[in-house]
């Protein structure tokens, strides 16, 4: 079993960029004196970053596999007009213009990955045409303008709030109720990942420090849920984010298909030998990448309640940093859905408190820039230093 100092020395790029979360989100507390924990402010970080999330999950799974995509948020835009003509122009019911965009999202997912698994044209070059492409064809869609206002039962994707079924007086019961069922169901899937790892003789860390770090996790997501409940309750979009990354959680650690993806990202040739069909692989995970672009496109949409010709404008960006900033290898590989999230938190927190406080746009880009190259710095000198 390992000790707490190798088990730190050995993950310390996860639980360092967990610890600069937590000092960041400190940091901007007392610096914006108290305003970032605030209920309200705490629903408007959780709204601005959700699509972030979304997409950041699907660009993991990308990243591990040794590749990158740099046209999601140009997809995001193109559904997002999608869903508008839809429903503004052609007055489509909402939730079959939902299916369709989804169907939009997994279509233009496999075009690229067509190319990409199976032409082994570099994803570079097929996800930057692609950039090019879904900007043009946004341009055309909107005829360069934006179209809106949607019905509301498709801004309640991104603005509503779950109902409290309790209906308690000043206090939204049902979000506390969710967070210690997810608590409950994270804390399951971790005993059940650590069983496994003793089952086939794998290290893992040592029970004290397990039992601390589900504490912790419990801990934070019941005071959100708690500082949630004294607000409006949870939003909708949140509980998608958490029912998505349950499902990814659950599928790089405890299914053969996430140990394929990673094997493929370690070493694509040794897969490839041990049978693993690595074309098809990488197309299924360029496919999921579409769909979950297009989930984020609505989402985005929804959340402005109308689509714009600039949708989606350097949100690419945002998506991969948050992938390496939160563990995330630049020669892949390694990765895990929760690091993702921790490094899209890190960004958006960033960008709110640097808001919040008045700083000029341009010096926040110079910071988060900063903070990309330091991450990736951090990945290969730790990978140096141990090679």
């Amino acid at each position: 079993m390992k000790t707490l100092k190798d088990m730190f020395k050995n993950n310390i790029r996860s639980y360092g960029m967990l610890i600069a979360l937590v000092v960041i989100m400190g940091f901007f507390q007392v610096l914006t004196e108290g305003t970032l924990f605030m209920p309200v402010n705490l629903t408007n970080l959780l709204l601005q970053n959700s699509y972030i999330i979304i997409m950041a999950i699907g660009m993991l799974l990308i990243i591990i596999t040794g590749w990158i995509d740099l046209s999601v948020g140009r997809v995001a835009g193109f559904v997002g007009a999608v869903a508008a003509i839809l429903l503004v122009k052609y007055q489509i019911n909402v939730y079959l213009t939902m299916l369709i965009c989804l169907l939009v999202g997994a279509l233009i997912g496999a075009m690229q990955g067509y190319w990409v698994a199976f032409q082994k044209i570099p994803p570079f070059i097929v996800t930057l045409a692609g950039m090019l492409i879904f900007r043009g064809l946004t341009l055309s869609l909107l005829a360069g303008k934006s179209v809106g206002p949607f019905p509301t039962e498709f801004q309640q994707l991104a603005s509503g709030f779950i109902p409290d079924i309790f209906n308690m007086e000043g206090f939204h019961l049902t979000s506390v109720v969710l967070g210690a069922i997810g608590s409950i169901i994270l804390i399951w899937l971790d005993i059940r990942n650590r069983r496994n790892n003793q089952k086939y003789d794998f290290e893992v860390a040592p029970m004290p420090f397990f039992i601390a770090k589900n504490v912790v996790v419990t801990a934070a997501i019941m005071g959100l849920c708690w500082l949630m409940a004294s607000y409006k309750g949870l939003p909708n979009v949140m509980i998608l984010m958490l029912v998505l990354i349950v499902i990814y959680t659950f599928v790089t650690d405890q299914t053969v298909l996430g140990r394929r993806i990673y094997a493929m990202g370690g070493n694509e040739k040794a897969a490839r030998l041990s049978g693993v069909n690595t074309p098809k692989l990488l197309f299924a995970t360029f496919v999921n990448m579409g769909v979950l672009s297009a989930i984020a496109g609505m989402v985005y949409a929804a959340r402005l309640n109308s689509a714009t010709p600039k949708a989606g404008d350097g949100m690419e960006l945002d998506v991969i940093a948050s992938c390496y900033i939160g563990g995330a290898s630049a020669s892949g590989g390694i990765g895990t859905v929760v690091g993702a999230i921790i490094g899209a938190f890190i960004m958006g927190v960033l960008n709110n408190g640097m808001s919040i406080m008045g700083v000029n746009i341009d010096i926040q880009q110079v910071i988060k820039g900063l903070v990309l190259l330091f991450a990736v710095f951090f990945d290969v000198y730790n990978k140096n230093k141990n090679g």
